[in-house]
């Protein structure tokens, strides 16, 4: 079986899907206050349309699937399609990106289903007012309680933190706090600029090395082995029931180890998170396209990634990276 693998030798064996550009939250670092230009439903990929595209992917080597937005559970039926992977043989896991306002009533569905392995939970802050200021929306106390729902679950459970400068970095050892007794991942991400506007300006530069400091003003810290695909430098902390991880996200220590690549809800297939987007599957599939020249077209789009998110930055022909996460896919 062939199987993608890019000019630099990584093996392809994880994709990131967005499922919808809406959201129900305005996150400030995300997409601005107004919100976005959302696209004509019959701009999104159906979810019949991504079935296959993922099928497809799995024959040629992938194994893993997340499943971003916009967020997920705004999409009608979402579970339905949760349901319909998990008949995919060739996929061991099911990982789910959320911000927690709407998944409570489905979690015990969630459960039943054996390949969605883990939940990240986007939450940037433990205190109710701020929370709202970032999300731009009530939502603190949904989200709260979803956090403690899944942390009682047989799910894994990962926190997303995205560090903003002036916002929420005075929480970030409270965060790491939350380990003690909680079994959880804490996963610290640099911020970055796609909101929608293009970056903001930041008094302080929040890298991976300066958070680190911070948590190691307070805490003795171990690093854990993690993979070597790892999106996250991973930590334990003596006698803490869960860890923390930092995700080097926009300073991109991360690339050379990448084996990801991503498909937005429109379609558009990203060999990089800082790319412009390198081809329109949704097109090429309603035109006719059959299984074969899916997979034709897959290990020829993965010769096209770059090494790194510097240089997909540095070869964009839109300009600079100003789309919202929420287009781009979480």
């Amino acid at each position: 079986m062939s199987k993608l693998i890019d000019n630099f030798g990584r093996q392809i064996a994880y994709v990131r899907l967005a499922v919808t550009d809406r959201c129900n939250l305005r996150c400030q670092y995300c997409m601005p206050a107004h919100g976005i230009d959302i696209v004509p439903k019959q701009e999104l990929l159906t979810f019949k349309e991504m079935y296959r595209l993922i099928r497809v992917l799995t024959e040629l080597g992938v194994t893993k699937v997340r499943l971003t937005g916009g967020e997920p559970f705004v999409r009608k039926d979402f579970v339905g399609f949760l349901e319909m992977l998990s008949y995919n043989d060739l996929l061991d896991a099911i990982n789910i990106t959320t911000n927690g306002a709407l998944i409570s009533k489905y979690i015990a569905d969630i459960e039943k289903l054996e390949k969605v392995k883990n939940i990240n939970l986007s939450i940037d802050s433990l205190k109710a007012v701020k929370f709202n200021e970032i999300t731009r929306r009530n939502a603190f106390d949904a989200v709260f309680k979803t956090m403690e729902l899944l942390e009682k679950s047989t799910l894994k459970l990962k926190l997303n933190v995205v560090v903003q400068s002036g916002i929420n970095t005075d929480e970030i050892k409270d965060f790491v706090r939350l380990t003690k007794d909680r079994n959880l991942a804490v996963r610290f991400i640099e911020e970055m600029p796609f909101n929608g506007n293009g970056q903001r300006e930041m008094n302080e530069n929040w890298t991976f090395n300066k958070i680190l400091n911070e948590i190691e003003t307070e805490f003795k810290v171990t690093e854990v082995q993690s993979e070597k695909s790892s999106t996250s430098r991973n930590y334990t902390i003596e006698n803490h029931r869960g860890t923390f991880g930092i995700i080097p996200a926009f300073t991109r220590s991360i690339c050379n180890d990448c084996n990801r690549i991503r498909i937005t809800s429109t379609g558009t297939f990203k060999n990089c998170l800082f790319d412009d987007g390198v081809f329109n599957l949704r097109e090429f599939i309603r035109n006719g396209a059959s299984n074969d020249d899916l997979k034709k077209l897959f290990l020829s789009l993965v010769k096209e990634k770059p090494a790194n998110g510097f240089i997909a930055e540095a070869n964009r022909t839109k300009g600079g990276v100003s789309e919202s996460m929420s287009t781009i896919g979480g």
